[in-house]
């Protein structure tokens, strides 16, 4: 019991300050819009603490250290890629989408497309990213508590789940923005000072330089690591790097926090600090995983890589210092499960709420508030339910999987819809069904099957290299076939897009 004390606080304290502040929160929300967008009120600093929070998930907590622990310096292409996504965004995405008025991304493709049919298959796409993003979350989270204070794993999967769920139904997106930002910075922490303890202890101990310890190849991952196994390793590199760079303006719930600021500009600024904060903290998990391939290779061997960077301190501090870190990092690693969870609630809720819920819920018509606190609830319930079967791969390549999927439907939707004005509703609905067939067959593949070497494998385990083209090959023919279908103000709509705020642009 005393060895699991410190973990215990850690999640207790995590719990009881994640409620209060989305309490505190609760009082500022009453509408609709407070729900949804924060009544587009959130300052680019608040806001950019608040991306990092919900972005800076179970994969990037624990899943990069148990990468590079397994695989070595090639895996730091993830947090590489994860980054360098938001740089993609701002450049081509962040402040159109602002100005488009939208609350979600099925509102930004029937405002564009003027089409119900495209608004039907991207709110299907919302949904199912989101579910596919929020099973490791609740993996992660039974991992942490099963690491750190010894329980079964079907705990942490509720206790994530019940937290989530008081909070976003209570004060939603505007309650929900307070919290991520104190828990990005709780999460630095918590990854930051345990580190640099470590750092020391190696540094103090002589043991052997990281770099000379030998490869485990064993759990959580591909037969052929990034940079190995010639044209297979290639490719899987290549398809890595286009799933991290193009995924993230796709994820539902990090599209979402830009709908939220005030203006195109604040969205611009937002997207600059949310680099430099990701850049802070992506420098942490790769110290974890090197010292792990020398004190801890074993996890690799033992399929038990995603637990490094809490088994790490008690293997080289042994004692209560040791514990004391561990609590630590189970406090910073439940924070990343609750604000990435709430994040992709919000945004699965918003989708819910407004086209499935908000039109017809059992014999009444629910709507606004009532119509979010379902589809609340609706969000969380399939993935949890697979969270608690024995289903187990590994958290970083669940999330990969979740990036190749919206770099294959999202990315091609909003940078041809944002960019060129002869994308088409029919276009848009094959580009989405072909590149939302071609990754969520790879998902179900890696998903269900253990095959793992061959090209096949190598295909569908990194599905991004060749699905995102096909998607983008495939809105570009069909709406050049359907050019007569393009909406006859496209032009007016994307005027509206570019055009500054400061402008006195007629925006009716």
């Amino acid at each position: 019991m005393t060895d699991s004390l410190a973990g215990v606080v850690g999640v207790v304290l995590v719990v009881a300050a994640t409620l209060a502040i989305g309490t505190w929160g609760l009082r500022i929300s009453r509408t609709t819009s407070d729900f949804m967008v924060a009544s587009r009120t959130v300052r680019p600093r608040l806001n950019a603490s608040a991306i990092g929070g919900e972005y800076l998930s179970a994969a990037s907590f624990l899943g990069v250290a148990g990468l590079v622990l397994t695989f070595g310096a090639d895996m730091l292409w993830y947090p590489v890629g994860w980054t360098a996504g938001y740089l993609v965004l701002l450049v081509l995405v962040a402040a159109p989408l602002r100005r488009s008025g939208a609350y979600t991304l099925p509102d930004f493709a029937e405002a564009r497309l003027r089409s119900r049919g495209v608004r039907a298959v991207c709110s299907v796409l919302v949904v199912a990213i989101g579910w596919l993003y929020l099973l490791p979350q609740f993996q992660g989270a039974g991992l942490t508590l099963r690491t750190a204070i010894g329980a079964p794993a079907w705990v942490g999967t509720v206790v994530v789940t019940l937290v989530v769920l008081a909070n976003v139904t209570s004060g939603g997106m505007r309650s929900i923005t307070f919290v991520q930002a104190f828990q990005y910075w709780l999460k630095l922490f918590a990854m930051l000072v345990p580190a640099a303890v470590l750092l020391v202890v190696w540094l103090g101990d002589g043991a052997a330089n990281p770099a000379d310890a030998s490869s485990p190849h064993g759990a959580g991952g591909w037969s052929i690591p990034l940079g190995e196994g010639g044209g297979q390793g290639l490719y899987v590199t290549y398809s890595l790097i286009v799933a991290t760079f193009l995924g993230t303006m796709g994820l539902p719930h990090v599209v979402v926090r830009f709908y939220t600021n005030p203006d195109g500009r604040a969205a611009r600024r937002t997207t600059l600090v949310v680099l430099a904060l990701l850049g802070a903290f992506y420098l942490l998990p790769p110290v974890y995983g090197a010292l792990g391939r020398v004190y801890a290779a074993d996890l690799a061997a033992s399929d038990q890589a995603d637990s490094l960077v809490l088994a790490l301190p008690r293997v080289m501090v042994p004692g209560v210092g040791g514990e004391v870190l561990t609590g630590l990092l189970t406090a910073g690693a439940f924070a990343a499960f609750l604000s990435t969870a709430s994040g992709l609630t919000i945004a699965v809720a918003g989708v819910l709420a407004q086209d499935l819920t908000g039109r017809r819920f059992g014999a009444r018509r629910l709507a606004g508030v009532a119509a979010f606190r379902v589809g609340a609830a609706l969000a969380v319930v399939l993935p949890g339910a697979l969270a608690l079967t024995s289903m187990d791969v590994g958290i970083a390549r669940v999330v990969g999987l979740a990036f190749a999927v919206a770099a294959s439907t999202f990315c091609p939707l909003l940078v041809l819809g944002i960019w060129w004005h002869g994308l088409t509703a029919p276009g848009a609905i094959a580009g989405l069904v072909v590149g939302g067939v071609g990754s969520g067959f790879a998902v179900a593949w890696t998903l269900f099957t253990s095959a793992t070497t061959g090209w096949t494998a190598v295909l569908l385990g990194q599905p991004a290299a060749w699905s995102v083209p096909a998607a983008f090959l495939t809105m570009v023919l069909v709406s050049r076939a359907t050019r007569a279908r393009a909406p006859v103000d496209a032009r007016r709509f994307m005027v509206r897009l570019h055009t500054p705020e400061a402008l006195p642009l007629d925006r009716g």
